[in-house]
């Protein structure tokens, strides 16, 4: 491809992706595909713009996700604190040029650096000298002139009760040891750079409109491909019982847990936040059904450190778990997934068209999140609702209750 050829393909992807400011690649592929662009001119494109910084990709839920870039003056601070030096090194090459980055190798320095250099962001190792990462994270997060610093914790032990406590102490992201490069390097990027709203890895899964695509190719598709949603059973309970800063922990530790199973399998399935305490995933069935034996089987083995952590500790070794809790009425949190029969979501998709004077075989375009609820999700009387405010993302329970919402 001559230069000059390459400049027009890659201003052409610039252009619909500024658009949106981010957008899917199988999208994306649709949209230029149906301009008459090959794909090799897209990937190509793709790559060049990508060489240039000018946007960012990462895996979001099993779809490759494209973001622009704000284009800054000053370069963006980050710290690494990481004992080993050839860990720490590592990490600072990964990252790449484009970020003024300081490295520390001592837990007892961390929190003096953020409080005098004030980074955006710090990348944080759980098991540190003299203070690990869990203290640093909480005393950052909990330090009013620095907790906006974008913290995420990078560790080889993997028990979901670390994620789940780095969560709750407000960690943005976690990460396993050994990491994939490019996977830290993206996430330092899109949190650091993406234009638009700040990225948050829970309500930046993709969107209602990849959403309607999965449906629709779920329907089209038959018995061999799944759709369906996993149900996060009494977090209403819950979220009155301990707080919607509690409840949200746990949302944010169910959409990473998926984001981990299924990353790698971007062709295959798909994983998007519905709403409420819902989340759909997608794909070939016998993966479906393994990823959500997986995220249930992590998920129940950390309940026991999440009902700790809100003050129930065990009386006795003897006692079950149930069988304790269950005295103490406490809301036990329940992972269901339930499969969308083909027959019924045909039919509530063609209800939902027929309301909007759209024929199911003509050009359907995307579903609002409140259509898709209809298809995949169950109506309750108590509903969870997300949303945004110049604080971040914020959770609120609210009784539906003659057309006015509660609290």
């Amino acid at each position: 491809m001559a230069n000059g050829d390459l400049a027009k393909e890659s201003s052409d992807i610039l252009d619909v992706i500024s658009e949106r400011q981010q957008i899917a690649y199988t999208d994306l592929s649709d949209l230029v595909f149906s301009r008459g662009m090959a794909e090799a001119k897209l990937k190509s494109a793709l790559a060049d713009l990508e060489g240039r910084k000018i946007i960012a990709s990462r895996s979001s839920g099993g779809v490759m996700m494209y973001y622009i870039l704000q284009q800054q003056d000053t370069l963006r601070k980050v710290l690494i604190v990481e004992d080993d030096k050839n860990i720490n090194k590592l990490m600072a090459l990964s990252i790449g040029k484009g970020f003024d980055v300081s490295q520390i190798y001592d837990g007892g320095e961390a929190i003096a650096f953020v409080r005098g250099k004030k980074p955006d962001l710090v990348i944080l190792d759980l098991m540190l000298p003299h203070k690990d990462g869990l203290d640093i994270c909480q005393t950052i997060k909990t330090d009013r002139d620095v907790s906006n610093t974008i913290v995420i914790l990078v560790s080889a032990m993997d028990p979901t009760s670390n994620r789940f406590k780095g969560i709750k102490y407000g960690a943005d992201y976690y990460i396993k040891k050994p990491f994939d490069p490019s996977e830290l390097r993206s996430l330092v990027t899109i949190f650091l750079k993406k234009k638009g709203k700040r990225f948050d890895p829970l309500i930046d899964l993709p969107d209602e409109e990849r959403m309607s695509t999965e449906l629709e190719r779920s329907i089209k598709q038959g018995k061999e491909y799944a759709i369906g949603t996993i149900r996060i059973r009494n977090l209403d309970d819950y979220a009155r019982r301990f707080g919607e800063k509690s409840a949200m922990v746990i949302l944010r530790l169910i959409s990473q847990l998926l984001q981990d199973i299924i990353r790698g399998k971007e062709q295959s399935m798909y994983v998007g936040f519905l709403t409420s305490s819902v989340f759909v995933i997608g794909g070939n069935v016998p993966e479906v059904e393994e990823s959500v034996d997986k995220v249930k089987r992590e998920f129940n083995a950390v309940m026991p450190f999440i009902l700790q952590d809100e003050g129930y500790k065990p009386i006795t070794m003897d006692l079950g778990i149930e069988e304790l809790y269950e005295k103490e009425s406490i809301p036990k949190l329940e992972l269901v997934y339930e499969q969308s029969e083909k027959s019924k979501l045909k039919e509530r998709r063609d209800r939902i068209l027929k309301s909007k004077g759209v024929q199911p075989k003509g050009d359907i375009g995307s579903y609002t999140y409140d259509e898709l609820q209809k298809m995949l999700g169950k109506e309750d009387d108590l509903t969870i609702k997300i949303t945004r405010d110049p604080n971040g993302v914020r959770l609120q329970v609210s009784k539906e209750e003659e057309g006015e919402d509660k609290e």
